[in-house]
């Protein structure tokens, strides 16, 4: 398909399959009355960066305390997961945490990162390859929100599945649980889950941590209008929107928004958009649970919950699951 460029000058566009279902998607969320667009689309090369960037800030207790946590709890991790398993890491990005891992998963047979950057994923699994050589290491390119198939070398092999950062917050709860089921039907029967989930705290320690001094996380924002442009001949000006992070505490959630400086339209290929002073695109929502509420969800999605540790201040929590 060939999209229609957004100004006189450009070439048009022909989209290949994902740019295609990233167009529908922007389409469908700025088309809504409150617009939105899918934060699964943030992680392109430069946003993976930005987000790396975003949890070495002062601001950004989540990576720093799970990391924590993980480094304290890996022997009892490494004595719950069967050995010669296969950890499938979903959204791996980076390989921080899951080096803490490592120190202690001796008996692992194979990690498979998987990623829907493709570029970021095999500069990664290259870097883990070098430090780690006698671990065998099977990135795979996919969507981890859709189904897809595991390499066939894993057959026979136990899995366990590794979801950290909170990542599972950015899910509505209903999503989260069928997120949990479709990671289920990947595993198959017997896998374990390692999951790292959010705690409720209070709102300005949430809002501080999702709106930083030095303005990452605002470019990082900002930076789905700027793949818009590049991939979809968008036309945002990304001056025009600002970041905003607020915590609800009805949805126990933070959000983040763009927030149009004024009124405008604005070009995607051939579309256009207009928005008022004011008005907002929701990019993200960042659920927070307490260790009840998301063992209810994980029991909700067919897991059987084993255990959880989370660090001296409460902030965060790591835990592990079953497929019976």
């Amino acid at each position: 398909m060939t999209i229609k460029p957004a100004f006189p000058d450009a070439t048009p566009i022909a989209l290949e399959t994902a740019e295609l279902a990233f167009l529908a998607d922007v389409r469908e969320g700025l088309s809504r009355p409150q617009k939105a667009l899918s934060p699964k689309y943030f992680y392109d090369t430069a946003g993976s960066d930005l987000f790396e960037a975003i949890t070495r800030l002062p601001e950004y207790y989540p990576t720093r305390t799970e990391i924590g946590i993980l480094d304290r709890i890996g022997p009892e991790i490494a004595a719950l997961l069967p050995a010669q398993a296969a950890l499938v890491e979903f959204g791996s990005g980076s390989t921080v945490k899951l080096r803490c891992l490592l120190r202690h998963l001796d008996t692992l047979a194979a990690y498979v990162p998987v990623d829907v950057s493709g570029e970021f994923l095999r500069a990664q699994a290259d870097v883990l390859s070098a430090d780690f050589p006698h671990l065998r290491v099977e990135p795979v390119a996919a969507d981890f929100t859709r189904d897809f198939v595991l390499p066939e070398s894993l057959d026979g092999l136990p899995r366990a599945g590794f979801f950290p950062g909170s990542t599972i917050g950015n899910f509505e709860p209903s999503e989260a649980e069928d997120l949990l089921r479709r990671f289920g039907r990947i595993l198959g029967q017997g896998a374990h889950m390692i999951v790292g989930v959010d705690l409720v705290k209070d709102s300005a320690t949430l809002e501080t941590a999702y709106d930083d001094a030095a303005g990452v996380t605002a470019a990082f924002n900002r930076n789905l209008l700027t793949r818009i442009n590049r991939e979809l001949a968008g036309r945002f000006n990304l001056d025009a929107f600002a970041h905003r992070a607020v915590f609800n505490p009805q949805a126990s959630r933070i959000e983040m928004h763009l927030v149009a400086r004024d009124a405008q339209a604005v070009r995607v290929g051939s579309d256009t958009f207009t928005f008022a002073a004011g008005e907002t695109i929701h990019t993200e929502s960042s659920y927070k649970y307490t260790p009840t509420t998301f063992r209810e969800l994980a029991e909700r999605a067919g897991w059987t919950w084993l255990t959880v540790w989370t660090d001296p201040d409460a902030l965060f929590s790591v835990h592990a699951l079953r497929l019976d």
